[in-house]
């Protein structure tokens, strides 16, 4: 435990999407007298709401929350960035006496902030380069490479994910280590921190998610996508690939229509619960809480240490 420790405890609150983190997140902030750190990496954006679930000010209840709209659609969103960031708010808000209630899916964001993980530096010139080769070749020509270089790496990185084996490559070739060896696992916490799950029962998520997709386009997914289009949405590494909006653009261009990027969604969204669900579950600090009990925020305020 490093020295991040002094001060009211870390809660951490995650699990797959459409569990209601966001809404317990911010019961536990008012009951303990803190404020939520955004711990979701496509609600680091501006403009992207709707399709993110994004709580509304008005939704906030007053709430301070940290680390909502600080990047414009044509960022790359960045894990380092991100840890320093995230650290710095929940630092200050410890030493001032506030809990910290870190709230999101993103796995790798979360363990960034829990655990004391260090990422690897970046070189434009050799970045540039294998972006270069992954435009000529492909993805499946540097996937090759990476599985000579580092087995282990490529057996965890999807063939079709040309930025992460980029990355993958870049830092063998910077560190002369293989990438498996700078890859996150749970190590030492950083904090003393309280880490709650929320899932629900399979059947229960899978009609919650086709319920939350069907409420974002009448909410205006469409016009939201358009709008973000005009401020550079396709130039955006990480935005343009994020959940409905990716599949609004393909129905926008003439891919697919309107419903069937819906269905598509909805699919695509219950892949990606099934894949949160199997990094959360690794970590066996987390007590797990199910989403749909009445009693829920009661519940885990009385699991918590600090909790009144």
């Amino acid at each position: 435990m490093s020295s991040a420790a002094a001060g009211p405890p870390l809660v951490a609150v995650v699990g797959p999407t459409a569990t209601g983190k966001s809404d317990l997140g911010l019961a536990l902030a008012e009951k303990l007298g803190g404020e939520v750190v955004n711990a979701d990496a496509m609600q680091l954006y501006r403009g992207m709401d709707v399709g993110t679930a994004k709580l509304t000010v008005a939704d906030r209840h007053g709430v301070p929350h940290h680390l909502l709209d600080v990047l414009d659609v044509t960022d790359t969103a960045s894990v380092a960035a991100y840890q320093r960031e995230a650290r710095a708010v929940i630092e200050r808000l410890r030493a001032d006496g506030r809990t910290p209630v870190l709230v999101g899916g993103s796995g790798l964001y979360v363990q960034a902030v829990l655990d004391e993980l260090e990422f690897p530096g970046t070189d434009p010139a050799i970045r540039a380069r294998l972006e270069d080769e992954l435009a000529a070749a492909g993805p499946g020509a540097l996937h090759t490479r990476l599985a000579k270089l580092d087995p282990a790496a490529a057996a965890a990185v999807l063939p079709s994910n040309g930025r992460r084996i980029v990355r993958a490559l870049e830092v063998i070739e910077l560190t002369g280590r293989p990438f498996t060896a700078t890859m996150p696992r749970i190590g030492d916490p950083r904090y003393d921190a309280v880490l709650v799950g929320v899932d629900r029962d399979v059947t229960e998520l899978d009609d919650r998610v086709a319920t939350r997709v069907d409420l974002m386009m009448e909410a205006g997914l469409v016009d939201e996508t358009r709008a973000l289009l005009d401020r550079g949405l396709r130039d955006g590494r990480t935005a343009s690939r994020a959940l409905g909006y990716q599949q609004v653009v393909e129905a926008l261009d003439g891919d697919c229509t309107m419903a069937e990027a819906a269905e598509r969604t909805v699919v695509a969204t219950r892949r990606f619960v099934r894949r949160q669900r199997s990094w959360f579950r690794r970590d066996h600090r987390i007590r797990w809480f199910d989403g749909a009990a009445p009693d829920l925020t009661a519940q885990v305020v009385a699991s918590i240490p600090c909790g009144p």
